[in-house]
């Protein structure tokens, strides 16, 4: 059996999320089939993330095994015939038989996107969180600075997540701004359930001179769910990249897992 790995791209508008779900309709189970129909045999993907209901994705990793002798490039563009237009494969490649989508990750960067304006975006309705303004980058900044480093983030977790080991390496929180969209970018060895999306939440609070950056660190100490401020809706979440070291396809993964969360 080989092993090949996946890079996706997709609109998340419309599908469950990306694990596969029964009676409900996913990014996994879209490419599953796709596959299926070029490789004339079963297929079960494993992506690096299970990104909800409505987030998008630039940059998820997957990976799956064949006895299929195709070339990768001829499966890329066959399954791609059999995708529908939100969805895509960018590219498929052979990977070292200890390569794991999700086990072998370093980490991953999602980017929330902001639309700061009182009208509506007709275009950007799915892309994008509208919030009016007043809304002070320069706040959020702050705030955001206080939650960078290795941190118990379980006050950012959803409600009731069963996950005991809640700390995390966020190495990357930065707040771009366009015109009138702001743009958090967050880089991190992991992510709880989401915590991205509660961060933003809880920022955009701070912007609105409803939290200081004070009590959004005292917040973050609380490990308490209910004290953080709302979550943002899953529009504005893109997963853009995962990283493995350097390296798309690595042969010999094992000796490293154990520097690797889980």
């Amino acid at each position: 059996m080989r092993k090949l790995k996946l890079i996706l791209e997709y609109d998340g508008t419309g599908y469950s999320g990306w694990q596969a779900q029964d009676n409900a309709d996913t990014v996994q189970v879209r490419v599953e089939r796709a596959l299926g129909e070029v490789l004339r045999e079963r297929v079960r993907l494993h992506g690096a993330g299970r990104t909800d209901a409505g987030v998008h994705a630039r940059g998820q990793v997957a990976h799956f095994e064949t006895a299929s002798a195709l070339p990768p490039e001829n499966i890329r563009r066959g399954a791609n015939t059999h995708l529908p237009p939100e969805i895509a494969i960018l590219a498929a490649e052979e990977a070292g038989p200890d390569f794991h989508a999700r086990y072998s990750a370093r980490w991953k960067i999602y980017r929330y996107r902001i639309l700061v304006r009182d009208t509506r975006s007709p275009l950007e309705r799915h892309r994008a969180w509208q919030v009016a303004p007043p809304l002070d980058p320069a706040r959020m900044r702050e705030a955001a600075g206080l939650l960078t480093g290795r941190r118990d983030f379980a006050a950012f977790a959803a409600s009731g997540s069963p996950i005991k080991d809640t700390v995390r390496e966020l190495s990357r929180l930065e707040i771009g701004e366009e015109g009138e969209e702001l743009t958090l970018e967050f880089r991190a060895d992991g992510f709880l359930y989401r915590m991205v999306r509660n961060i933003t939440g809880t920022l955009v609070e701070a912007g609105k001179g409803k939290l200081s950056a004070r009590e959004v660190s005292a917040i973050l100490r609380s490990r308490d769910r209910t004290r953080a401020g709302p979550t943002a809706p899953a529009r504005g979440l893109c997963l853009e990249e995962v990283g493995y070291g350097g390296q798309w396809a690595v042969g010999s993964e094992s000796e490293e897992r154990g520097a690797i969360r889980r």
